[in-house]
């Protein structure tokens, strides 16, 4: 396929480990620091999760171009700030899907996110999130105009199901040899790092879309 018919895909998480052998190439990235700073190249995962994140859509869709936002440094959370930040760059960088495997149950930060849900849109970016977090409404991903993801521990990894305006997957990650799937890293996160493969990989055969944790944001 050529380089200019392939979907970008944002993975805005804590960067990627390049040398896994789960992960193909990776297309570049950025990290963006806790005073908001952006420094290009600079996506190396020290944490494991976006390895794992980025692993899992890699699997559906391997020929994308992956880009890595290094959002979270020495833990999982960060701030709205910051990720309204990184999904400016994405949008400005010319994404295709962004994958969010993270998000806020703040509501005081809706208008906010609504508007960015609203820029994306405009550029023909497809944002996947979480729906929700230990029962609370998710931001962004509880929002009109997101894909909208929900856990389903016993969806195949293979499939997903959509009930009305949300879309349901497995919340298991690439397996690993020699660990159990309850060991290894799960949850709401690889339920939306499913998902976007699925997502990248329609986007790829040119189909469109209808549709209305994780890393804290505070």
């Amino acid at each position: 396929m050529p380089s200019h018919n392939r979907v970008r895909v944002a993975v805005i998480d804590s960067g990627v480990n390049e040398r896994h052998p789960h992960i193909g190439r990776i297309a570049g990235g950025i990290a963006i620091g806790q005073e908001g700073e952006i420094e290009e190249g600079y996506y190396s995962d020290t944490l494991g999760h976006g390895t794992a994140v980025m692993a899992a859509i890699q699997e559906k869709a391997p020929d994308a171009d992956y880009f890595a936002v290094k959002l979270f440094h020495g833990a999982l959370r960060t701030s709205a700030d910051l990720l309204l930040k990184a999904l400016d760059w994405a949008i400005d960088a010319g994404m295709g899907v962004v994958n969010l495997s993270l998000g806020t149950t703040n509501a005081v930060h809706r208008e906010r996110f609504a508007a960015m849900v609203a820029r994306a849109s405009q550029h023909g970016v497809l944002l996947v999130a979480a729906r929700e977090a230990a029962g609370q409404l998710c931001l962004p991903g509880c929002l009109p105009g997101v894909i909208s993801v929900g856990l389903d521990w016993d969806c195949p990894r293979d499939s997903y199901r959509r009930e009305e305006q949300v879309f349901y997957a497995s919340g298991y990650p690439r397996p690993l040899p020699g660990m159990s799937p309850q060991r290894n890293l799960h949850g709401i996160s690889f339920a939306v790092a499913n998902m976007t493969g699925f997502a990248v990989r329609a986007a790829q055969e040119g189909q469109s879309w209808h549709y209305s944790a994780a890393g804290t944001v505070t």
